[in-house]
C-alpha cells in the first residue's frame, strides 16, 4: 500500500500545478528521472541492435505495403476496410496530423511570387523562342547557309546559349528571395523584440500584431506597477482616510485582523528587506497580499509571529483564490474541538455573506441589508472612485457543540461571516501606460480593460490611463450585466447581441477567464466592421488559456503569469508591462513594411532585367547583361537587399497610421508608381548605353559580336551603370510612401550601410579584376564617374517621381491581395485604392495650393482696403468696425478685415495641422464650410479668410474676364 500511495503521490516533468499550494520534494533529474531512464534505454537499444532493428523495421514495412494492398482490393470489390477498435470496443478515428496555416503576409507573398515566376516562366520561353527562330531565320533563310554535318557542333553551341539567357531570364525573373526576406525580418525582429521585452514564441505572431486593432488587457501588473499598499481603511466602525495608529483600533479587532492577516495569505507571501539602503521593500508573492502584509507591518505587527504559532502544517482546510470564489479562506482547529475560519476576498461578494460585523469596540454586532448598503455607499464606493481595489477581511467560528460541518459544501460553509474590516489597496498607474495607450489610439488600435475589480475602481484606472475619455460614447459593465445581454431567453450567446455591446465597449469588469474568452470569440467572429477584426489579450491565471488561445496573438505575463498562460500564449511579455505591447505593434508594422520595401527594389530590378535581356536579344541576338553577371545582379537584388531592407528598424512613424488590415495589398498604388518610375529611368539609361553608347563614349560597339568574342568596354558599361543604379536605388526602396528623404534614418541601420559599401566595393573588384569569367574589362576613371553619375541620377529621378501624386496615376494597379484580385467585389477594390495609403505629394500640393491662395487673398484684401481710401470712402464702410469685436484678444486673433462679401470663402488650413495630421488622414483636407456667425473665437484652426472674390454692394457676381474670376473658376 505504501508503494502505491508513493507512486500516486508521483509527478512527473512537464505537470502543471493548476491550483493551491504546497511543497514538493525532488527527488531525481537528469538520467535518473523516468524521462531520463526512458531516453537512455532508445539510445542504448539504438547503439546495440541498430541493424537488425533496420532489418525488422523493413520486413514491417513490406509487410504494411502487402496488407495496405489487400486492403485496397477489398475495397473495391465493396468490402468496407475493418477500422481499429479501442478499450471500449469502438473504431478508432484517425488522427490527422494538425497543419499549421499560412499567416497573412505569406499567403501574399505565395500568391504574388506564383504570379511572377509564371510571367518569368513566359518570359524566358519566349526569349529561347524568338532567339532560335532568328537565328534559324537569319542563318538558313535570309543568309542561305547549307544545313551540314560538320556545322552542327556551331549550332548546338548557339542553342546552349540561347538555353543559358533563356534560363539566365528565369532565375532574374522568379523571387526566390520573397521566402528568405519574410524570415530574415521575422527572426531580426524576434531578437531585437527579446531586447524590448517581449518574447515571441510563435514566429507568425510577430507579423500579426502589426494588424492589431484591438487589445483586451488586464489591468493589475500590465496597466499598474503591481506595487500594492493599503491606504485606507474601514475597521471596527471607523473609516480611516490614511492609516490608523495600532492604538486607534480596538485590541480585540487588532488581534483578529492580524491573525486573518498572517494565517490566510500564502506562507510563500513575504514583505523582505530592500536590497539597497533607503530604498522600498521587497514584495515576493502575490501583491494584493503582500498589501496585506504591509499593513500588518505598519500596525507594528509581525505576522512571522502569527505564521510560527501556525506553520502551514497546521492549517486545516484552505479553500485557495480562484476566478468562481473571488476568495480565500482558511480554517484552523482550535485545541477544544472548534473551529475557526479566516476569509478575504471581493469587498461587495464578501459582505453579502456577512451576518454580522465588527462594532467600535472590538465585538461583533448584527449587520443588516440597510447597514450593507451604508457601508457600500460611504466606504467602498468612495474608495473604488479613487482606483483603489477593495477587499474584505472576516472570519466565522464553528461551535465544537454543533460537530464537523460538512467542509465540501461551499454554500453553506462561507456564510454567517463576521466583518473585520475593509481596505482600500492603492496600484498606481504606470507612468508610461498613459501614453502608450495615446499612441496606440492614435494607431487605430481600441484598448479595452478586462479585469476583476469592482466596476468603480476599474472605471477610475481607465480614466488615469486614457481609455475612457472625457465626452466619448463608451460602455463599463461588470461581467454579471455582460452576459445577461448576450444570450436570449434560453442562455445561448447570439453573435447579434455580442455585435451590439463590443464597439462601445471599454470597461469589462467583475469579469470571469470565461467573459475574456467570449468577449474575444465575439470580436473575432463578427461581421459588423468591414475589416475582421484582428484582437490580442493578455493574461496571466490559467483559466485564461482559452482567450489567449483564440486570440490572434495571445500575450502572458513573464512575472505574474501561470505556465498554463505561457503554453497558450503567442508572446510573452518578460516585464508584464503594456508598453511592451505598443512596441510588439511597432515591430510588427515594420515586418509589413520591410517586406514592402523589399518588393518595391526587387520587382524594379525584375522589370528592367528581364525586359533588357529580353529585347537585347530579339534585337541583338545576344543579351547584354551576361549569364554570370546575371547572377551577380540576383544575388544583389535577393540575397543582399532582403539582408538590407528587412532589417530597418521600427520608427514612431508606424504608429501614425491605421492597421492595414488583412486585405491590404502588399503593393499599393504608390509602390506600384516608383517601381514603374524608377523602371522607365533605368530602361532609358540602359536602352541609350546599349545602342548609343560606342558614339557617346567613342569606343567600339559590343553589340553583334562573334559566339566567342572578348568582353567589350561598351558592354562593361552597360552592366556597370545597371549596378550602380540598382545599388543607388536600394535607398529609394527604404521609403514606399512617395517620403522625399531617403536618408532619413539610414545611419541607425549599420547592416544596411554595411552591405551598400560591400557591394559598391565588389563590384569594382569584379569590374576591374573579374575579366572573362565575368565578361568584363577594366574601365577608365572617366568611365566609372560617368557610370556613377548615371546610377546617382536614379536618387534625382526618384525626387521627381515622389513629386507626382498617385491619384493623378489612375490606370495603376495594387498587387499581392490576401485572395485572388479576380474574387475581390470591384466595390471594395476601388475602397482599398484610397483605404490607409499615404501619399506625401499629395499632401505638399494640397499645402502649396493653400499656401497660394492664401498669399492671393491677402493681396486682394489689401487692394481694396488701399482703394476704400483712395476713393475718399470711409475706413469702416462695408468692413467690420473695431468697436464690434469683444475684446481686444480677438481683435488680434483675425489681423486682417473681414469684408462682407457674399463670395465663397476659402478656409486657411494652417501648415503645422497639415503636417500633423498627414500620417493619419488620407490625401485630402476637408474645409468646412464658413461660420454662420460673428463670434471670432469659435475656430482655433481654422481660420476663414476673406472673400477671395470682391464682389459690389449689391452682391454682384465678379466679372468674367477678371483674373480673380478665373482663378475662382480653376478653383
Amino acid at each position: 500500500m505504501f508503494l502505491i500511495h508513493l507512486s500516486l503521490s508521483l509527478s512527473l516533468s512537464g505537470t502543471h500545478v493548476m491550483e493551491g499550494s504546497g511543497k514538493m520534494l525532488v527527488t531525481a533529474v537528469g538520467e535518473n528521472s523516468q524521462s531520463g531512464m526512458i531516453f537512455k534505454l532508445l539510445a542504448a537499444g539504438e547503439d546495440g541492435d541498430g541493424d537488425a532493428k533496420e532489418k525488422a523495421k523493413k520486413k514491417e514495412k513490406k509487410e504494411q505495403k502487402k496488407k495496405e494492398k489487400k486492403d485496397k482490393k477489398r475495397n473495391k470489390d465493396g468490402v468496407t476496410e475493418a477500422q481499429p477498435l479501442n478499450e471500449d470496443g469502438q473504431p478508432e478515428k484517425k488522427k490527422n496530423a494538425l497543419k499549421r496555416e499560412k499567416s497573412v503576409l505569406q499567403g501574399k507573398l505565395t500568391n504574388m511570387a506564383v504570379q511572377i515566376g509564371k510571367a518569368g516562366l513566359f518570359m524566358s520561353l519566349m526569349t529561347v523562342l524568338i532567339l532560335i527562330v532568328r537565328f534559324v531565320v537569319d542563318t538558313f533563310w535570309i543568309q542561305g547557309v547549307p544545313l551540314t554535318a560538320e556545322c552542327l557542333p556551331i549550332y548546338v553551341q548557339f542553342l546552349v546559349k540561347f538555353f543559358i539567357i533563356g534560363v539566365t531570364v528565369l532565375v532574374v525573373a522568379v523571387p526566390e528571395g520573397l521566402p528568405l526576406a519574410v524570415t530574415i525580418s521575422l527572426a531580426y525582429s524576434v531578437k531585437k523584440m527579446m531586447k524590448d521585452n517581449n518574447l515571441v514564441r510563435h514566429l507568425d505572431a510577430c507579423e500579426t500584431m502589426g494588424n492589431a486593432t484591438a487589445i483586451c488587457s488586464d489591468k493589475t501588473g500590465t496597466l499598474t506597477m503591481n506595487r500594492m499598499t493599503v491606504v485606507q481603511a474601514h475597521i471596527s466602525g471607523h473609516f480611516y482616510r490614511n492609516l490608523p495608529e495600532p492604538g486607534q483600533v480596538p485590541a480585540t479587532a487588532l488581534d483578529l485582523l492580524i491573525h486573518g492577516i498572517g494565517v490566510n495569505c500564502a506562507y510563500t507571501t513575504k514583505i523582505m528587506p530592500p536590497e539597497k539602503e533607503g530604498g522600498l521593500p521587497r514584495q515576493v508573492g502575490n501583491k494584493t497580499e503582500c498589501a496585506l502584509l504591509g499593513l500588518a507591518l505598519s500596525l507594528h505587527r509581525d505576522y512571522q509571529t502569527v505564521r510560527n504559532e501556525f506553520p502551514e502544517e497546521k492549517l486545516f482546510k484552505v479553500y485557495t483564490f480562484n476566478s468562481t470564489r473571488k476568495s480565500m479562506s482558511t480554517v484552523l482547529k482550535n485545541h477544544d474541538g472548534s473551529y475557526r475560519m479566516y476569509s478575504k476576498g471581493a469587498s461587495e461578494i464578501l459582505l453579502r455573506k456577512c451576518g454580522k460585523i465588527l462594532s467600535t469596540t472590538g465585538h461583533p454586532r448584527a449587520f443588516k441589508p440597510r447597514d450593507r448598503d451604508d457601508l457600500v455607499r460611504n466606504v467602498i464606493e468612495p474608495m473604488a472612485s479613487e482606483g483603489l481595489r477593495t477587499i474584505c477581511l472576516a472570519y466565522r467560528d464553528f461551535n465544537a457543540a454543533d460537530g464537523e460541518p460538512n467542509w465540501e459544501d461551499e454554500a453553506r460553509i462561507l456564510t454567517g461571516l463576521t466583518c473585520i474590516a475593509v481596505v482600500g489597496i492603492e496600484d498606481p498607474v504606470r507612468p508610461e501606460v498613459p501614453d502608450a495607450i495615446k499612441r496606440c489610439q492614435r494607431a487605430g488600435i481600441t484598448v479595452r480593460m478586462v479585469t476583476g475589480d469592482n466596476i468603480d475602481t476599474a472605471r477610475a484606472i481607465a480614466t488615469k490611463c486614457g481609455i475612457l475619455l472625457p465626452g466619448d460614447d463608451f460602455l463599463c459593465m461588470e461581467g454579471k450585466e455582460f452576459n445577461q445581454r448576450i444570450r436570449n431567453e434560453h442562455g445561448e450567446i447570439e453573435q447579434e447581441r455580442i455585435d451590439m455591446i463590443w464597439p462601445k465597449l471599454r470597461v469589462l469588469a467583475r469579469s470571469s477567464p470565461t467573459d475574456k474568452h467570449t468577449l474575444v470569440k465575439g470580436i473575432i467572429d463578427s461581421t459588423v466592421l468591414e475589416k475582421r477584426q484582428v484582437v490580442a489579450v493578455t493574461g496571466d491565471g490559467t483559466n485564461d488559456g482559452p482567450a489567449l488561445k483564440k486570440a490572434d496573438v495571445g500575450f502572458a505575463m513573464g512575472i505574474a503569469g501561470t505556465d498554463v498562460a505561457k503554453e497558450a500564449s503567442d508572446i510573452i511579455l518578460t516585464d508584464d508591462n503594456f508598453s511592451s505591447i505598443v512596441k510588439a505593434v511597432m515591430w510588427g508594422r515594420n515586418v509589413y513594411d520591410s517586406i514592402s520595401k523589399f518588393l518595391q527594389f526587387q520587382l524594379t530590378v525584375n522589370v528592367v532585367a528581364v525586359i533588357v535581356a529580353f529585347t537585347g536579344a530579339c534585337v541583338t541576338q545576344d543579351s547584354p547583361l551576361k549569364a554570370v553577371q546575371m547572377l551577380w545582379v540576383n544575388l544583389i537584388m535577393d540575397t543582399l537587399a532582403s539582408l538590407a531592407l528587412a532589417t530597418e528598424p521600427p520608427t514612431e512613424a508606424l504608429l501614425l497610421r491605421r492597421p492595414y488590415g488583412r486585405q491590404k495589398p502588399l503593393i499599393s498604388r504608390t509602390m506600384m508608381k516608383n517601381i514603374l518610375g524608377h523602371a522607365v529611368y533605368q530602361l532609358t539609361v540602359i536602352f541609350t548605353l546599349l545602342f548609343f553608347g560606342e558614339k557617346i563614349f567613342d569606343i567600339d560597339s559590343g553589340r553583334y559580336a562573334p559566339l566567342h568574342a572578348p568582353p567589350s568596354e561598351h558592354y562593361t558599361i552597360v552592366f556597370n551603370t545597371f549596378v550602380l543604379m540598382q545599388i543607388f536605388n536600394e535607398l529609394n526602396a527604404r521609403k514606399i510612401h512617395g517620403e522625399r528623404n531617403v536618408f532619413e534614418g539610414v545611419l541607425n541601420n549599420p547592416i544596411f550601410c554595411s552591405i551598400l559599401g560591400g557591394t559598391f566595393l565588389i563590384q569594382i573588384v569584379i569590374v576591374q579584376f573579374g575579366g572573362k569569367p565575368f565578361s568584363c574589362v577594366q574601365l577608365s576613371f572617366e568611365h566609372w564617374l560617368w557610370c556613377i553619375y548615371l546610377g546617382f541620377g536614379s536618387l534625382l529621378w526618384g525626387q521627381l517621381v515622389s513629386s507626382v501624386p498617385t491619384r493623378w496615376l489612375k490606370f495603376l494597379k495594387t498587387a499581392g491581395h490576401g485572395r485572388r484580385q479576380e474574387e475581390i467585389p470591384d466595390e471594395e477594390l476601388e475602397e482599398m485604392k484610397d483605404v490607409d495609403e499615404i501619399d506625401h505629394a499629395e499632401m505638399e500640393l494640397q499645402r502649396s495650393t493653400v499656401l497660394w491662395c492664401r498669399g492671393l487673398n491677402r493681396i486682394s484684401t489689401q487692394i481694396r482696403v488701399v482703394n476704400a481710401f483712395r476713393d475718399s470712402v470711409s475706413p469702416y464702410e462695408g468692413l467690420e468696425t473695431p468697436e464690434s469685436r469683444s475684446s481686444i484678444h480677438s481683435f488680434m486673433s483675425h489681423p486682417e478685415f473681414r469684408v462682407e462679401d457674399s463670395g465663397p470663402q476659402i478656409p486657411l488650413i494652417d501648415e503645422a495641422d497639415c503636417e500633423d495630421d498627414a500620417p493619419t488622414k488620407r490625401n485630402s483636407v476637408v474645409l468646412p464650410p464658413p461660420p454662420t456667425g460673428n463670434n471670432n473665437n469659435t475656430t482655433d484652426h481654422i481660420v476663414p479668410l476673406p472673400g477671395l472674390i470682391p464682389t459690389n454692394s449689391a452682391g454682384l457676381p465678379p466679372c468674367p474676364g477678371s483674373p480673380l474670376h478665373s482663378l475662382e473658376t480653376s478653383l
